[in-house]
């Protein structure tokens, strides 16, 4: 793709982990803030150095301030495959934009990174002194510089090859890092209520920048569990709601999840989590709720519905209904009569999706998104067993494996069609939104795997 003269190209240092998860973040979090996704290069695959084009340095601060995927940003001076070729690229870079970063009454430093090789401090010194021919006239101070900057040597991906001569070498001014820190400061384990299920921080926060939240939206998480979803919302400043069906956790009771702690303590609960970070002002309210009733009225709510619905391994999936059956004339959605006591029924997983979608296509705002996992069975695994809505565009779909044979897809969807109302799209039944129904075996195959699995071990144990 052809660089446009208008940007300026910036290097990324991506995070080695959840790879997939990376271009949808990036993409994403550049379109909240005004940029559009503009890179030299075709496909990224594994590589920790992506060259991007970005319009303006402080779009590329504001990227920083979110991605919990990348690690650092640089201005990018210069490129090459040998240092006679980064050298050469260097040179041609133009001299009006360095000297604001290299006068006599600044100080500076210059850094050395590799990926998958370790240098000597001698070969480090040799790299920095070969950068003489550039116009520093600052002072070095190697404690607070007012500029970093770095050279970038990329040595392959294969840490039982490692070649000689490291395959691209990169210059640049660093800008800022990402919120990796993120990750820790806000683990489960530190987190003051927990469930069996809590998502993780990392995944919490990547599934914020792929619903692209942003500061005074309204995010909700209709299987809300102990609120995790809701914490990384609120840290970006959106404020959070969320129902769930299971009472004790919506109201921190019951037995505790945390080992040597039989019980829960008077104050577990989803918003002694936002407090423990500060965010309690974001905390708009949880409710007792049945996600395949949605008690709403007709409108727009939601700027984005971020969630983890049950796979029912480690919770049920369930819903309230009756055991008789519904008189004629009554919808799902409608009011039963007052004589109907309902009990918890099972939820099927075709079901549940098929409720989401349309429920995130009647309450969110045209551009909102809805993210959500979708467990599948890895061996029959096909994009057509995605859902679709007519309302909703799938704009990323990632893979995390959960085992050999299982994973589940982080699905982002935005709605970019007005939901008219119920009616019209009743004709539209459940197989034409879901052509696939194998969601609904996904528990049985799962632990077929594991049991396969066990009894292969008990097998060649007994050999």
């Amino acid at each position: 793709m052809a660089l446009s003269c208008t940007l300026n190209r910036y290097l990324l240092l991506m995070a080695q982990e959840h790879l997939e998860f990376r271009l949808p973040e990036i993409k994403s979090l550049l379109s909240l803030f005004g940029g559009q996704f503009a890179s030299s290069q075709e496909t990224y695959g594994k590589s920790p150095f992506w060259i991007l084009s970005i319009p303006s340095e402080d779009i590329a601060r504001n990227l920083m301030k979110r991605t919990v995927c990348a690690k650092s940003i640089f201005e990018l001076w210069g490129h090459g495959q040998s240092p006679e070729e980064l050298y050469s690229s260097l040179k041609n870079y133009p001299v009006e934009k360095m000297v604001p970063f290299l006068h006599s009454d600044s100080t500076y430093k210059i850094k050395i990174h590799t990926f998958n090789k370790t240098l000597t401090q001698e070969e480090k010194i040799k790299r920095i002194d070969a950068l003489e021919f550039l116009p520093f006239e600052g002072k070095v101070n190697l404690k607070k510089p007012q500029h970093v900057f770095s050279v970038l040597e990329d040595y392959g991906l294969d840490p039982n090859c490692i070649p000689e001569n490291p395959h691209n070498i990169y210059f640049g001014r660093w800008i800022a890092d990402g919120q990796r820190e993120l990750i820790e400061s806000y683990s489960v384990k530190k987190r003051h209520f927990i469930g069996n299920t809590s998502m993780d921080a990392g995944l919490s926060f990547i599934m914020a920048n792929h619903g692209k939240v942003k500061e005074n939206d309204i995010v909700f998480d209709p299987f809300v569990g102990t609120g995790g979803l809701l914490i990384a919302c609120a840290h970006f400043g959106a404020y959070v709601y969320g129902t769930d069906i299971d009472y004790n956790t919506v109201h921190g009771l019951g037995k505790a999840t945390r080992k040597n702690q039989k019980w829960r303590g008077p104050d577990e609960n989803i918003r002694a989590n936002l407090r423990q970070y500060g965010l309690e002002k974001h905390y708009l309210d949880v409710l007792v709720s049945d996600a395949s009733k949605p008690s709403w009225r007709k409108g727009t709510y939601f700027d984005a519905i971020i969630t983890d619905p049950p796979y029912g391994i480690r919770e049920s999936t369930r819903r309230t209904g009756s055991q008789k059956e519904i008189p004629k004339g009554i919808e799902k959605w409608e009011k039963c009569p007052e004589s109907h006591v309902p009990v918890s029924l099972s939820y099927r997983l075709s079901d549940m999706f098929l409720d989401l979608l349309n429920f995130a296509a009647e309450t969110l705002v045209l551009g909102g998104r809805l993210v959500y996992w979708l467990p599948v069975y890895t061996p029959e695994y096909t994009e057509e067993m995605v859902p679709w809505h007519p309302c909703l565009e799938l704009i990323s779909n990632c893979e995390q494996k959960l085992s050999s044979h299982t994973s589940r897809r982080l699905i982002t969807m935005e709605k970019v069609k007005k939901f008219e109302n119920r009616d019209q799209y009743s004709h539209l039944l459940s197989d034409h939104f879901l052509p696939y129904q194998g969601h609904n075996s996904f528990r049985e195959k799962y632990f077929s795997g594991v049991t396969k699995r066990i009894a292969k071990e008990e097998k060649s144990t007994q050999e």
